[in-house]
């Protein structure tokens, strides 16, 4: 092969490679959500997501990777934050109508349309949680079993996903 042919071409595989990384980016943050597995952490505690039962959440910006919740408070706890400044693609929690609440996996719903049991009985990696559903029907009957208020994503106020203790203030944790 004639070598200034041979330079073109690397040149050219080098140029093309970051153009090719970047289509690859704006795929990921397109708006879908990203599946966990035995290696997806916590980004605020470093949890394996996989180890704890309950809903599951995750964050996806425009620009970087994705943060991943393992507790749905936690996703609230970052997302209503005042000082959050990244421009954000997509919110996501678990459909607890269709996940195992104890190894929830998959079943992924938008969290800005989906609606939350707030104050039931059971409970997720950090205590007390905010179940996530699809339908505001499937939400009411688990708190109608369960215990808690329905609410939607608009409704979710930032007092009621304070770190120390959440829906019950419960300072022990």
């Amino acid at each position: 092969m004639n070598p200034m042919l041979s330079r073109r071409c690397c040149l050219g595989l080098l140029l093309a490679t970051p153009l090719l990384a970047a289509c690859q980016q704006s795929t990921v943050a397109a708006g879908h959500p990203v599946p966990i597995d035995k290696n997806t952490s916590c980004s605020l505690d470093g949890m394996s997501l996989m180890d704890y039962p309950g809903p599951k959440g995750q964050i996806q910006y425009e620009q970087g990777a994705p943060d991943f919740f393992c507790d749905t408070i936690e996703l609230f706890a970052v997302y209503l934050r005042p000082e959050q400044q990244r421009k954000i693609q997509g919110v996501y929690v678990q459909d607890m109508a269709l996940a195992d609440w104890d190894k929830p996996v998959g079943n992924w719903i938008d969290a800005k349309s989906a609606f939350y049991v707030v104050g039931s009985k059971r409970t997720g990696s950090m205590g007390q949680t905010f179940a996530s559903f699809a339908s505001e029907a499937a939400a009411r009957a688990f708190a109608a079993k369960e215990g808690g208020k329905v609410y939607s994503f608009a409704q979710i106020r930032p007092e009621m996903a304070e770190l120390d203790g959440g829906v019950v203030k419960d300072k022990m944790m």
